[in-house]
């Protein structure tokens, strides 16, 4: 019997201790992930209000009680325009506001590289001037390699690799590179 109880009471102590890991667990990833959102967040609407050149944006859990479980809804007002879901705005100022909160996530996390794939398709001269502009400033400590059929994107680029098909079933690679020559 003895033998039994001292099995129960470490059981239970076991139990204990991993409830005790778990709460602090909790603890330290709702802080990780709260301090998180809100530097994402303020580096969001600077970027927004880069882009639009003006406006605001911000992002807000959808249950604050409860952050680890929430979803997360992103409001948006363009200049001129009131505040709304993103879901609301245009193609254009969805796809601005959808590079504003990843560049918002990079800069939290910068990566040496950052690949982006025809992001400005359904942008205007305008705002892929304002892209490029943010790409060129962020270019000084990211390499980007952009995918693109905007002459304006292009513009910015050091080098410029074509994939072309002349032949069916047959890609060819061309490259150009800008810069002093030699």
């Amino acid at each position: 019997h003895a033998f039994l109880e001292t099995q129960r009471k470490d059981l239970l102590e076991s139990i204990e201790n991993t409830q005790a890991t778990i709460r602090e667990i909790d603890i330290f990833s709702r802080q990780k992930f709260e301090e998180a959102f809100h530097k994402i967040n303020e580096n969001f609407q600077t970027t927004f209000k880069k882009l639009f050149g003006g406006g605001n944006a911000f992002m807000r859990l959808t249950d604050e009680e409860n952050s680890a479980e929430s979803g997360i809804d992103v409001v948006a007002s363009p200049p001129g325009k009131k505040l709304q879901n993103v879901l609301l705005l245009s193609g254009g100022e969805k796809a601005l506001t959808a590079l504003a909160l990843l560049v918002g996530i990079f800069q939290y996390q910068p990566s040496p590289f950052c690949i982006l794939d025809e992001v400005d398709a359904p942008l205007d001269e305008a705002n892929i001037g304002r892209f490029t502009e943010l790409v060129k400033e962020m270019a000084v400590q990211t390499q980007f390699v952009l995918i693109t059929h905007s002459k304006k994107t292009m513009s910015i680029a050091p080098v410029l690799y074509g994939v072309t098909m002349q032949e069916p079933g047959v890609s060819k690679l061309v490259s150009v590179r800008f810069g002093a020559t030699a």
